[in-house]
């Protein structure tokens, strides 16, 4: 597979946010996977450069997950939540990601 060169300044955009959650949290220990949340048009090979460009670890796969926003009633309104993409990242072995913010 030829390497993609992806611009810099798009790759930072990519990642919006550590999903940091009981699920998420499941499958870090089970198979050494991170969640992210990403932008709407993100594809695999965006967030898999965008991750091993900011934390430099290698990856091994990126699974994504839409899911819709909940119509919800706001007293007489009704309102949308967003729409998410979540991006299950999964780390090669010997490769580590702490997002919690604990030295270990």
């Amino acid at each position: 597979m030829s390497t993609i060169q992806f611009d810099e300044g798009r790759l930072m955009a990519v990642l919006l946010a550590p999903i940091v959650s009981e699920k998420a949290t499941m499958a870090s220990e089970k198979s050494n996977a991170v969640t992210f949340k990403v932008l709407q048009d993100a594809t695999k090979p965006e967030i898999k450069a965008a991750v091993e460009m900011l934390f430099k670890v290698q990856v091994k796969g990126v699974s994504v997950v839409n899911t819709k926003g909940k119509t919800k009633r706001f007293g007489k309104s009704i309102g949308r939540r967003d729409n998410v993409r979540k991006a299950y990242v999964t780390l090669k072995p010997g490769q580590e990601l702490n997002l919690s913010g604990e030295a270990a």
